[in-house]
C-alpha cells in the first residue's frame, strides 16, 4: 500500500477498517479535555467497557449469594477459570487442556521452573537473551542460586553484535549448539520488551530440544500481539501477563501453557496445592495429591474471581474478532506509524532511528525509536499534549498502536504533535 501523511488518507483507512468500531468498546483517558492517543498498550491496556459488567456480576453474586456463589452464581466461581480454556487456547495456539490462568507472571515462571529447570552436575545452564526484562533476570539469578550455582556460570546471555540493536537468529542457534550438553533450559522473551523484536519461537524451540533441553517462553509482550502456535511448535511451557495486549487490568492474573506431552509425566516435579487436585474429589480433603489432568493441574490456590472477571471480558472480545484479523490490522497500522515517523523525521530534518526490526515477521505492534538529538523533554511534550507513550533509558520511546483501539487518524495526529514538539522546542 502507498501511504500518505495527511488527514484525508488516514480517515480513508479508518473508513475501511472493520475493527474501527472497537474503539468504542474502551475507555480512554483525557488530556486537555480530549481523548488521548494511547500508544502504551504494551505496558497496560485500556479498560474494556464490558469489564465493569463482568466485575459487577461477581460483586452482585457475592452480595446476594455469599458462599453459595461458588456453585449458584450466574458464572459459578467453582469453575470460573474453565471459561478461559477455549478463547485463550486460540490466542496462543494451544489445546484447551494446555492453558490455564493463575497467579501473576513471574510467580508462574518460578513455578514452571520447578518443573522444567532440573539442573544436574553436567546439565545446569540456562540460555536467555541479553537485556531480558529485569524481573526475568532476577528470577534466573534466584533460581540458579537456589540450586547451588553461580549466575555468572549458569546463566548464558545471547548478546547483540557490536553496533546492532537486535539479536540474530543465527547467534541464538549457535549459542544453543555451543552450550550443548550443559544446557538445561532455554527461556527467552517471545518479544523483547525494549526493542520489540519478535523471536523465531519455532526454530529456537526445535534447536533447544535437539540439544536435550527444555524450552519455555515469557510471552508478556507476545500474547494477544503476535501469532503463536505453542502446541504445534512443541513448546514445553510458557506464561504471560494479561494486562498488556489483553487489557485485563493492572497487575492482573497470568496465563500459563504446559504442553500436553507433560501432563501425565508423574516424574515431573511441581509445587502442589488443592486447586490443582482432582476436581471431582477436591472436597474430600484427601491427604495425597492427585493432579487434574492438564494445565489446571499446576494450579495451587483457588482463583481470585474478581481479578478474573475483567480478563474474561477481554478474552471473549478477542474470541469475537480472532487473532488473524487483529494481526492483519496490526501489520498495516504499525507500517503506517513507521511511515509517519519517517515522514516527520524528513520534514524536521531529524535523526530518528527505529530499532525494532523492519521485517514484519520480526515485530508485533511496538516500534522502539531512538530520537537522536532529542531528549526527555520531547517525551514530556508528547505526554502533556495527549500522546501517551513510554520512555526507556537512555533515549528510547516505545510506541504501540494496539489494533483493538488505535485508529489511523490517531497515527496521523500523533505525527503532527510530534512535528510541532520538535520544531517549537
Amino acid at each position: 500500500m502507498k501511504f500518505e501523511n495527511n488527514l484525508a488518507f488516514a480517515q480513508q483507512l479508518d473508513s475501511q477498517d472493520t475493527l474501527g468500531h472497537y474503539q468504542n468498546e474502551f475507555y480512554f483517558p483525557q488530556v486537555n479535555g480530549k481523548k488521548v492517543i494511547y500508544f502504551t498498550g504494551n505496558s497496560l491496556g485500556l479498560q474494556p467497557k464490558r469489564a465493569k459488567t463482568y466485575v459487577d456480576e461477581v460483586m452482585n453474586d457475592w452480595a446476594t449469594l455469599a458462599v453459595e456463589g461458588h456453585f449458584y452464581a450466574k458464572k459459578p466461581w467453582w469453575d470460573y477459570h474453565e471459561r478461559f480454556a477455549n478463547p485463550l487456547s486460540k490466542i496462543v495456539g494451544a489445546l484447551p487442556t494446555e492453558v490455564t490462568v493463575m497467579n501473576t507472571l513471574t510467580v508462574n515462571l518460578h513455578l514452571l521452573m520447578v518443573s522444567f529447570y532440573q539442573p544436574t552436575s553436567k546439565r545446569y545452564k540456562i540460555i536467555c537473551e541479553e537485556k531480558a526484562f529485569p524481573s526475568d533476570q532476577y528470577m534466573f539469578q534466584s533460581q540458579v542460586r537456589f540450586h547451588g550455582y553461580e549466575p555468572e556460570d549458569a546463566i548464558v546471555e545471547i548478546k547483540r553484535r557490536e553496533g546492532e540493536h537486535n539479536i540474530r537468529l543465527e547467534d541464538v542457534l549457535a549459542k544453543i549448539q555451543e552450550v550443548g550438553d550443559e544446557l538445561a533450559l532455554v527461556l527467552i522473551g517471545g518479544v523483547n520488551y525494549y526493542t520489540g523484536q519478535v523471536f523465531d519461537l519455532k526454530t529456537i524451540t526445535e534447536a533447544g530440544h535437539k540439544a536435550g533441553a527444555y524450552v519455555g517462553w515469557d510471552l508478556a509482550h507476545a500474547a494477544g500481539n503476535i501469532e503463536l502456535q505453542l502446541h504445534d511448535w512443541q513448546v514445553d511451557f510458557a506464561a504471560w501477563c494479561s494486562y498488556k495486549y489483553m487489557n485485563s487490568g493492572p497487575g492482573n492474573a497470568s496465563g500459563c501453557f504446559i504442553h500436553e506431552k507433560h501432563h501425565t509425566n508423574s516424574e515431573l516435579p511441581r509445587l502442589a496445592g488443592w486447586w490443582g487436585h482432582n476436581k471431582e474429589r477436591r472436597f474430600k480433603m484427601e491427604p495425597n495429591f492427585d493432579p487434574v489432568q492438564g494445565a489446571d493441574g499446576w494450579q495451587i490456590s483457588n482463583l481470585p474471581i474478581l481479578s478474573l472477571a475483567p480478563y474474561l471480558a477481554s478474552v471473549e472480545l478477542f474470541a469475537e474478532i480472532g487473532m488473524a484479523t487483529l494481526i492483519a490490522k496490526r501489520n498495516t497500522i504499525t507500517s503506517y506509524l513507521e511511515f509517519v515517523l519517517h515522514e516527520i523525521d524528513r520534514e524536521v530534518k531529524g535523526n530518528f532511528e527505529i530499532i525494532t526490526p523492519a521485517n514484519q515477521l520480526e515485530r508485533g505492534c511496538q516500534l522502539s525509536v531512538f530520537l537522536h538529538g532529542e531528549g526527555r523533554s520531547l517525551f514530556d511534550y508528547l505526554m502533556k499534549n495527549g500522546v501517551i507513550v513510554d520512555w526507556r533509558e537512555p533515549n528510547v520511546i516505545r510506541f504501540a498502536p494496539v489494533p483493538l483501539y488505535t485508529s489511523y487518524e490517531d497515527i496521523y495526529r500523533f505525527g503532527q504533535i510530534l512535528k510541532t514538539g520538535i520544531l517549537n522546542k
